[in-house]
């Protein structure tokens, strides 16, 4: 630490913007490791405390085993981070969910799948979400929609997720009350920032603008401000529609589609490496990483890694930390941390041009 405020303090620190920018970065995650570990000392000194107290005291009982849960909460959200050692790992996350085949049933399931993400990111410290693109389904649900969550590790931890989501349940939507499977996707992308160069030609954009179809105030539902960005050569769509402005709208819907063709390239490096995981296969029967079943019984089942949990309520309430920290575990033993992430490297190169892919 006494090394890098020394190089901090240097008169030519700024001379190299691009070095200073990643020594500062450099700098405040030590500075959070630092912090970590003096809170968990301070932590365990309280609980040796209570523990001595507690022979005789039915209140300091009571303290100590909140402590204790709170403690293994935080040492296990310490672990979690240590397996995550991409170079992308740290940054926000754009996230898309599209309903499988199934309609209506999909489409509410879809709907769950976001609130189930939108809670979990709620219940981590210094995270944030914010929808940028929602369009509703016809009868219940939604047909697609694309949210941010900021936060340290935010991508590391949602990549985990990525993939095909399947449902089991007696349908709410079902006069006879059968047992539908419905399936949904979430698709996962790092948000770049501004130090990652990603080339988008002007010509290679088609730019259309709609009225918003979600809720909204007065301006946004009156005129045409939604965006919604084509990019010819890769197909790639983006919309945004929750600002509240045309301007502010194509700002955001610009930003998802740099992550999102800068994805696509790391996409294409880990196909060459032969580590590209069958993440977006066909949204349907077989493909999916986790089941939820509802009827006959209730069980969540992760088929990577074999997880199962009872507790069906819990982890559409958000509880899904247990099933982040099992998939990076299993890809630590297969790959080895930095193999598992080792598509993240060099940056810069990877995005040299994807629009001429």
């Amino acid at each position: 630490m006494n090394k890098i405020e020394a190089q901090a303090s240097a008169p030519d620190f700024w001379s190299d913007q691009e070095a200073a920018q990643k020594l500062l970065q450099d700098r405040s995650r030590l500075e959070k490791k630092i912090e970590r570990h003096e809170y968990f000392e301070s932590q365990v000194a309280d609980a040796e405390v209570l523990f001595e107290f507690a022979e005789e005291d039915e209140h300091s009982i009571n303290e100590l085993h909140s402590l204790i849960k709170q403690l293994e909460h935080d040492l296990s959200q310490a672990e979690t981070e240590m397996l995550l050692a991409g170079d992308n790992d740290r940054l926000n996350a754009i996230c898309t969910i599209h309903p499988g085949a199934g309609g209506t049933e999909s489409q509410d399931w879809a709907e769950m799948l976001l609130r189930m993400y939108l809670k979990w990111a709620e219940q981590r410290e210094g995270f944030r979400t914010e929808v940028l693109e929602y369009q509703p389904g016809e009868e219940a649900g939604l047909k697609s929609v694309t949210f941010r969550v900021e936060g340290e590790y935010a991508y590391g931890l949602l990549a985990a997720e990525a993939g095909v989501h399947r449902l089991v349940r007696i349908s709410p939507f079902d006069q006879a009350a059968r047992r539908h499977t419905s399936f949904a996707s979430l698709f996962v992308y790092p948000e770049i920032d501004e130090n990652i160069e990603v080339e988008i030609n002007d010509k290679d954009l088609r730019v259309d603008t709609y009225r918003a179809t979600g809720a909204g105030g007065q301006h946004i539902n009156t005129t045409d401000s939604a965006v919604r960005i084509t990019h010819i050569p890769t197909g790639i769509v983006v919309s945004c529609q929750n600002q509240r402005s045309q301007h502010q709208n194509r700002a955001v819907a610009m930003q998802v589609l740099r992550s999102r063709l800068y994805e696509l390239e790391l996409e294409k490096r880990r196909a060459e490496t032969a580590e590209l995981e069958a993440n977006k296969a066909d949204i349907s029967f077989g493909s999916q990483i986790r089941s939820y079943v509802l009827a006959p019984y209730q069980l969540v089942k992760d088929t990577r890694t074999k997880l199962e949990r009872g507790n069906v309520e819990a982890v559409l309430g958000g509880d899904i930390d247990d099933f982040i920290k099992a998939y990076l575990l299993d890809r630590k033993a297969t790959f080895g941390v930095l193999n598992g992430n080792n598509y993240n490297t060099n940056r810069r190169e990877a995005t040299r041009n994807p629009s001429t892919r």
